[in-house]
């Protein structure tokens, strides 16, 4: 299928089963918007609405067959099913998430974590489990040298401890087990002081915090169990750790709700602070005032396209500042193997609970029927991870034949589980604010390739 678009002045063709980006000229933009899947030149010529002359149609329609023919238009999913099918052979774990700690020191109001227990009672984890967690990775990831583990909670830093036994742990067998491990922590920041900024800066090689933008925004939302917000409290210590990361990869991680919907204020804001690593993601679901509802979407899409031409300019101008989400790269991108189903949720990336039950992924952690095994015993519930694992952009009938497919590899599992009660149904708002992102993503690509080809002083 082809997906035709026009933003801030650019004409732009994404084939869906190959991934590939066209721009299109007028005539060429006209022709392809007037097919839905490919149309001989007799029907073409006879289309009302495209205002050219026959010569013109067919030299441009010509051009759309050699891309036709090299399988960068109209392409089949051959591709994609080699790649499934591929994926299916993966062998080894990639990450465990640890959850340190099911409990926070704030009382945000779209906790997905409610509130940070989990809704199965507020616990550490304990430096046993933490261990044999590290041990469970080690023994479990085949013949994978890089391996991952994430330290969330709630709030990891109320038992950081725990963190450094992991850490210390992991880097002490390395090299016995000929594995390199890649740490990061998930914060809310307002429990860092010297000594923990130090020793996350020496050993994780990524940070994220979160701050949700603007004062007024953030405290109306992450305060703590007294009702006083947190935003002055994080954002001194947030600079500090950040300025000390000496190149090393961090993210500001906002959420914004129904309540901010201008959340390009908050992003621009953070870059106002000094943050340039920056993302901000929408809060979807059900059953809550805050949570993005249909009818926000017309007024948050136009947020969007605002904000990507706002953002196009702050790069023009150089400024150092680099949005998530607005940052695919149609180049040097994810293979397509990672393109079919990305987080490996339930095969390749696993959760693990304060007691060391394993979940798929941190977001069903306290669901028991989500269990499918320990890091004492292992997986067990080999069929719900075949589920996950079998779960990718083919398999979902939405995404079966959508534009976007091999951009977003299929959305969340878990924001379809909780939306829709099954992970093979996407969350419909989640899509239509995922493909609005990936179109002002690529508009900024398109237009900065074309400004890297411009002659100076043209």
């Amino acid at each position: 299928m082809i997906h035709v678009f026009t933003m801030n002045g650019c004409n732009i063709a994404v084939d869906g089963n190959s991934g590939s980006v066209h721009v299109l000229d007028n005539i060429s933009n006209n022709i392809l918007k007037n097919m839905e899947k490919f149309t001989p030149l007799d029907e073409i010529l006879d289309l009302s609405g495209v205002d050219y002359s026959a010569e013109d149609i067919v030299e441009a329609y010509n051009e759309i067959m050699i891309l036709k023919e090299q399988n960068l238009l109209f392409s089949s999913d051959e591709i994609i099913s080699e790649a499934i099918a591929t994926k299916k052979n993966t062998d080894g774990m990639k990450a465990l998430c640890l959850h340190v700690s099911h409990d926070c020191n704030l009382n945000c109001e779209y906790c997905f974590a409610s509130k940070g227990d989990y809704r199965s009672g507020r616990k550490l984890m304990s430096g046993e489990v933490a261990l044999k967690a590290v041990d469970f990775l080690v023994e479990n990831s085949g013949e994978r040298q890089h391996i991952e583990i994430d330290f969330f909670g709630g709030e990891p830093l109320m038992n950081f401890e725990v963190v450094e036994k992991a850490v210390v742990y992991g880097r002490q067998i390395e090299n016995k087990s000929d594995k390199k491990f890649h740490f990061t922590i998930t914060t809310n920041g307002t429990l860092l002081d010297k000594y923990k900024i130090e020793f996350i800066n020496e050993q994780m090689d990524n940070v994220v915090i979160s701050l949700d933008g603007r004062k007024e925004v953030h405290d109306a939302i992450r305060y703590d169990k007294a009702g006083r917000g947190s935003y002055d409290r994080i954002v001194p210590l947030a600079q500090e750790l950040v300025a000390g990361r000496k190149g090393k990869s961090y993210f500001i991680r906002g959420t914004y709700t129904a309540k901010n919907k201008d959340f390009s204020k908050d992003v621009m804001h953070l870059a106002d602070l000094g943050f340039k690593e920056i993302s901000i993601e929408p809060v979807v679901g059900s059953e809550n005032k805050f949570f993005i509802k249909e009818s926000d979407s017309p007024e948050i899409l136009r947020e969007y396209e605002e904000f990507a031409v706002e953002y196009l300019k702050c790069l023009r101008e150089g400024k150092d500042i680099r949005f998530y989400h607005f940052n695919v790269d149609l180049y040097k991108g994810p293979c397509i193997y990672k393109r079919v189903a990305a987080c490996g949720a339930g095969f390749e990336y696993f959760a693990v609970s304060p007691e060391g039950y394993l979940y798929p992924c941190h977001q069903f952690v306290g669901q028991e029927g989500f269990v499918v095994g320990d890091i004492y015993n292992g997986i067990n519930n080999v069929l719900l991870c075949n589920s996950f694992k079998g779960n990718n952009i083919l398999s979902k009938e939405k995404c079966r034949d959508c534009w976007a497919k091999l951009l977003c590899a299929g959305g969340c599992h878990a924001n379809a589980w909780y939306s829709n009660g099954d992970i093979a149904q996407p969350n419909d708002i989640a899509c239509t604010l995922q493909k609005k992102r990936i179109e002002c993503a690529i508009m900024i690509q398109v237009a900065r390739q074309i400004d890297s080809k411009v002659p100076a002083g043209g």
